[in-house]
Order: C-alpha cells, then structure tokens, then sequence
C-alpha cells in the first residue's frame, strides 16, 4: 500500500506501533479508516511483527469517534468521491466495518494504549483489540445517540458486557477509565506517563511467544468467542491440534524442559 497520511507505522523488536495521527482529535475519515485497516491486514500477513500496539500521536485524545462532518454525506451522498468505489454508494458502512476487521481478523494480537478521550467508533477500535492498557485520565463514552447516528455497541460488548454498554449507549455518558478497568476491560491503569512503557512491556511479553502461535491463538479465541461451550471448546480442539503439529511447538517444549529461551524458525 501506499505511505499512510493518517497513521503512523514503526516496527522495532517484533514489535509494530500503529499510531493514529489526524489532528486535531484522530476523527476517523473514510480514508483514515482504509488505511487502519489495511495496515493492520498487511502487518498480519507479514513476519516483521509478531504483536501490535494501537496507539495515539494526542496525549488527551485516543480517538474522537468518526469523523461526523464526512459521515451525513457518506450516508446520503449519490456521487461517489474518486477514491471511494460502487461498494462505498451501495453499503456505507463497509469502510468501517473494514477498519474495524483489519485489527480483529488482521492476524497479529493488539495491545491498546489508551492515555484519552475514546469516543464512539473510538471506543469500537479499542473493543477490537486483545489486551488494553488504560491511563487513569482516559474515558469512554458512546455519544452517537445525541448526533443522530448508532453504533459501536456491539464492539464495547466485548469490553463492559452488555449491560453497561447499552447504559453508555442510551445515555451518552463519560465512563472513566478506572471504571472500565474494574470492570476486567483492561490489563493495567497506569499514570499516563507510564502508558507508553507498560504497553511495550506488554507487548513484548506477548511478543516473545511463538509468533505462529500467537495467530493461531487470536484466530481461535475470535472463532470460539460467540459459540456455545461445547461447540467452541470443539473448535479449539481443533486449533491444539494444528498448533501441537508445528516445529515451533516442538521448540517451546524442548525450551520448557531444558529451563531456556526458545528460538522461533516461524515453521
């Protein structure tokens, strides 16, 4: 893909840092949502990376939500823009479900750090991730509500559950950061200060892992995640045997046994 204008990419220890850069607030446009996606998707099918962490250029903001002043015409627009195709007129709402699959199915485990303000489609990116480190001045909220639009729910679901999520939708209220963390959505609140580095510590504890088992691992918990328990625990089954088969399962055993780091070959 071509170089991002609203994302920045840095790779460094197996490590990708994919950090939202619109100013003044990351208001998520139709482009900046493509490209979130596709980077995502291309650092999956990748082996520079093995762990990503989603993060933001604003110290007071993580993401505004979408961006609303584009979204009225990407709604009820009939002419298409010239990057955008014949699926942006007859579905709308494909940009951002893109956006968001890039970072759920894109393949690599997302750790998010959160240090601000995670508004609505906001709050959807971070509810795609798989591990969450919170500032403790950072807060949540759902506002579509008072601006004529829904959506985002379904992604805070995976975060607080349905209950607090559907208080959050039908009121627009800040929820703090403390309060998503006792709630079991976050591994760590932290001073900002702090974010950057617990998120990279993190990240490079997961990053450690056999990077071939880590997709697999992602893959089947995105898999079993709204299956019955019989039914999920089945399928992951399935996933042990396929990770059991690999070389770098035999390196993490031999590794446990000889009490030394493994050495991954990514076969």
């Amino acid at each position: 893909m071509e170089e991002p204008k609203f994302v920045r990419v840095e790779i460094a220890d197996r490590i990708a840092t994919v950090t939202l850069a619109r100013p003044p607030r990351n208001a998520l446009s139709a482009p900046m949502m493509r490209e979130i996606g596709q980077v995502f998707t291309e650092l999956g099918r990748g082996d520079e990376a093995a762990v990503a962490i989603l993060a933001s250029d604003f110290e007071r903001v993580f993401c505004a939500g979408a961006d609303i002043t584009e979204s009225e015409r990407r709604y009820t627009r009939r002419e298409l823009l010239p990057e955008e195709s014949l699926t942006d007129l007859i579905d709308p709402g494909s940009v951002v479900r893109g956006c968001l699959a890039g970072i759920r199915d894109g393949g690599l485990p997302v750790v998010a750090a959160v240090g601000g303000a995670c508004v609505g489609a906001g709050a959807a990116l971070v509810g795609c991730c798989d591990l969450v480190v919170l500032a403790e001045e950072a807060f949540f909220s759902l506002p579509e509500i008072d601006v004529g639009v829904l959506g985002g729910t379904r992604h805070v679901q995976r975060l607080v559950g349905p209950m607090k999520t559907r208080e959050m939708a039908l009121t627009g209220r800040r929820v703090p950061a403390a309060e998503f963390y006792r709630l079991g959505a976050a591994a760590a609140l932290v001073p900002r200060a702090e974010l950057a580095a617990t998120a990279r510590a993190l990240a490079a504890e997961v990053a450690a892992k056999s990077p071939l088992a880590l997709r697999l691992s992602k893959e089947s918990m995105n898999r079993v995640e709204d299956l019955p328990l019989d039914e999920g625990y089945r399928l992951e089954q399935d996933y042990t045997a396929r990770v059991s088969r690999l070389d770098d399962a035999g390196e993490a055993r031999r590794a446990y046994l000889e009490k030394r780091e493994p050495h991954w070959t990514w076969r």
